[in-house]
């Protein structure tokens, strides 16, 4: 059992430095006022995932009763939706950091008696319970991360930091990827996995088929974003769906979240409460799913659908293979050793995690909103919980993929579904298009 334990509290123990590093950046006032309507108040997340793990290391493996019922509601997500959060008797900053150390400690201790035998084990012979636990801290961290970004945004003035994301040393020029397509064969290929630690929503693995198709080689830059603002995209209804219009019309959206017109005419962003200028070369960023459609069109394209997306990650012209995630790829844009957090991607340009097909940036660079409503796979089945992906199918969700700049590579993986409302800005999210394989297709 030496070696579980070990690799679990590695990974529980790291993930864990990432959150407490995030939240010692902000004072108690902050974390515990509720930033936006969109997002909980920060101290919630906080309690929320020492809460998650009592009930699934502590209660469910183990059989120990929860510290309290209270709490089991008071951060339960299903019961509580986020415009509530902050009328409930929260635990202060203090009493949220103790209960969660308390959790750790009575978890760490019974892994030692922890039985691969109960669970379904990875190849690694972690239990799937225990990594899920390990994700499911890591996106609360990047929800956080969301919720700081409105924090900057409603004061221009804080700073979260003084080293922004602009003082990382550029990539070498000469490695830079320039604006492209790739030519996608189509075919038939097995989507989804039936390994773990997927979530339910990933499986089961089920043949699929593509129709030839092109794909840019790297996401959307902002500079080539700032041209269809320029050219009134924003202006024109024939690019937009008719829901996307009536938002845009609605909130008077001129340009992606947390740009800013400076006296001169020109664009400014604010990023944590930084503003500096707009880095044309960074991957569109903070842009919701009816601004990819529109941009999308205004180049002659589209939006590809989810399984395109997949079948360009992990396509090769031999048969599919699988990359697993993000951290098993030597050249991803990934955290340094003894990196705990960053607040901005690289340049979409730099041409970090090449997929077999020739894609780049497809893991750890921008989430990418895909053309697919949130749906179960043939033959889905619930695990280990209906809430966590079977409540949300339907038309109301689209599917994004590969992962961003926040998420840590233990949660990123090319088959690994994100959802949201078509609507969302707040989300780490960017695009890039796709066209069919025909002839004179443009690509803008």
């Amino acid at each position: 059992m030496s070696g579980i334990v070990d690799s679990v509290s590695a990974r529980l123990g790291a993930t864990r430095r990432r959150t407490l590093d995030l939240v010692s950046l902000v004072d108690d006032a902050d974390l515990t006022r509720q930033i936006s309507p969109l997002m909980s108040p920060l101290v919630w997340d906080l309690a929320h995932v020492g809460n998650y793990e009592e009930l699934w290391l502590l209660n469910q493996v183990a059989g120990i009763p929860t510290t309290s019922s209270e709490y089991d509601d008071m951060y339960n997500a299903f019961e509580h939706p986020r415009r509530e959060r902050p009328a409930l008797a929260l635990l202060g900053p203090g009493a949220a950091r103790a209960y969660i150390a308390e959790v750790r400690e009575r978890a760490l201790e019974h892994l030692e008696t922890l039985d691969p035998g109960r669970f379904r084990p990875w190849p690694s012979l972690v239990p799937f319970v225990y990594d899920m636990v390990v994700q499911h801290e890591q996106q609360h961290v990047e929800t956080m991360l969301a919720t700081l970004a409105l924090m900057g945004e409603a004061d221009p003035t804080r700073g979260l930091r003084p080293d922004t994301p602009d003082s990382r040393t550029a990539p070498d020029p000469s490695g830079l990827v320039t604006a492209g397509t790739v030519d996608l064969p189509g075919g038939n290929f097995a989507m989804g996995t039936d390994e773990d630690p997927a979530y339910d929503n990933e499986r089961p693995a089920h043949t699929v088929r593509v129709e030839p198709f092109r794909m840019d080689v790297r996401p959307v830059t902002s500079g080539e974003y700032l041209e269809f603002v320029e050219a009134g995209g924003y202006d024109d209804e024939s690019l937009w769906h008719p829901n996307g219009w009536a938002f845009v019309e609605g909130a008077g959206l001129e340009a992606p979240q947390y740009w800013l017109r400076d006296t001169s005419g020109g664009w400014l962003r604010n990023r944590f409460g930084h503003v500096e200028p707009l880095r044309e070369d960074e991957p569109v960023m903070h842009v919701c799913w009816y601004e990819a459609d529109a941009y999308s069109r205004w180049r002659g394209g589209r939006l590809p659908t989810e399984a395109e997306w997949e079948h360009a990650a992990s396509w090769t012209p031999e048969g599919r293979k699988v990359l697993g995630t993000a951290d098993e790829a030597s050249d991803a844009d990934l955290w340094t050793e003894g990196e705990t957090q960053r607040f901005g991607p690289l340049p979409a340009t730099a041409g970090t995690w090449t997929s077999p097909a020739g894609c780049v940036g497809m893991l750890g660079g921008v989430w990418e909103w895909t053309s697919t409503d949130f749906r179960g796979y043939p033959g889905f089945v619930s695990s280990p919980y209906d809430e966590y992906s079977k409540v949300f199918f339907g038309s109301n969700y689209k599917v994004l993929r590969g992962g961003s700049w926040a998420t840590h590579p233990w949660a990123a993986r090319t088959t690994f579904r994100n959802w949201d409302f078509p609507i969302r800005r707040q989300i780490f999210s960017g695009f890039r298009c796709a066209w069919d394989a025909r002839p004179n297709a443009r690509e803008g």
